[in-house]
């Protein structure tokens, strides 16, 4: 490879260059469906709903395939199937993290007078759970994280530290769902522009970053154990309906969790590594 060409790839491996092809594509999508006025339920919106959806996706994929050999390609791959990256224990944190935090809000809310959260789904209904679980899989948490934590968390990280590069992102991806708000029937429409409960979802995403990347970087960068736990906080926001008050106390307790993990394993890389010591990133 020439020095021009190597030059090149360097250029676009940079994270803007994924900001602005996951916005744009997504956003190409999304701006349509909102200014036609029609909701979901109608099948023009629901397809444009869902090809705007793969803008991280592409974005991450094409890059990749930009800016990496073809080892650095195999290795992206690797990194979404392999699940032998994640310990045992952080299959717990994964999986309980979110749930122990919201019914701890919800508990609280209890506590203080509110009342008890209400639980969207049939148990009884097993098999329909199961295929509600498995949309909120396919549509969201798998996608999405091929991009945010699967592609750009890497580049960022090679120019700031975890903290920081948690922060940037956590606020560029709250940003990205901006138009989803003015889609009929999408979850953000429910939530109402400018309302408390549209706050709270803006602002949560930057703190939950954190989490996303603590859980990341000490998973060897599993971009499935960032899957799994966007997977995880959609289906327990899915499953139970909490109210505002407990919305806000789950919004407080993340920011805790995020100020604790950053104290104690520090906030270079969000883990006992030091960069350079063990977090091998990507340029």
């Amino acid at each position: 490879m020439n020095a021009g060409a190597g030059t090149s790839r360097r250029a676009l491996a940079g994270p803007w260059y994924f900001f602005a092809l996951a916005f744009g594509l997504s956003w190409l999508f999304w701006i349509p469906a909102a200014l036609s006025g029609q909701g979901t339920d109608m099948s023009s919106a629901r397809l444009l709903l869902y090809l705007g959806g793969l803008g991280p996706p592409l974005a991450g994929i094409l890059l990749t395939h930009l800016t990496r050999d073809r080892e650095g390609r195999w290795d992206y791959w690797r990194h979404v199937v392999d699940f032998k990256r994640i310990g045992a224990g952080w299959y717990g944190v994964i999986l309980l993290t979110v749930p122990a935090l919201t019914g701890l809000a919800a508990l609280l809310d209890v506590l203080l007078g509110g009342s008890p959260p209400q639980l969207e789904a049939d148990l009884s209904r097993p098999l329909a759970l199961l295929s509600f679980a498995l949309f909120t899989l396919l549509f969201g948490p798998l996608p999405e994280e091929l991009g945010w934590r699967g592609y750009v968390l890497d580049r960022l990280q090679a120019r700031w530290n975890g903290l920081a590069s948690s922060l940037i992102l956590g606020t560029a991806w709250s940003l990205w769902h901006l138009p989803l708000f003015f889609i009929q029937g999408t979850y953000q429409h429910g939530l109402g522009l400018g309302s408390s409960r549209f706050w709270l979802f803006m602002v949560g995403m930057v703190p939950v970053s954190v989490l996303y990347t603590w859980i990341y970087n000490n998973t060897d960068r599993s971009i499935l154990s960032a899957v799994l736990f966007h997977f995880t906080t959609n289906f327990t926001g899915e499953l139970l309906s909490l109210s505002s008050r407990a919305e806000f106390y789950n919004l407080l307790l993340i920011v805790i969790a995020a100020t604790v993990v950053t104290v104690i394993w520090g906030p270079e890389t969000l883990t006992r590594r030091r960069k350079g010591t063990g977090l091998d990133l990507p340029t």
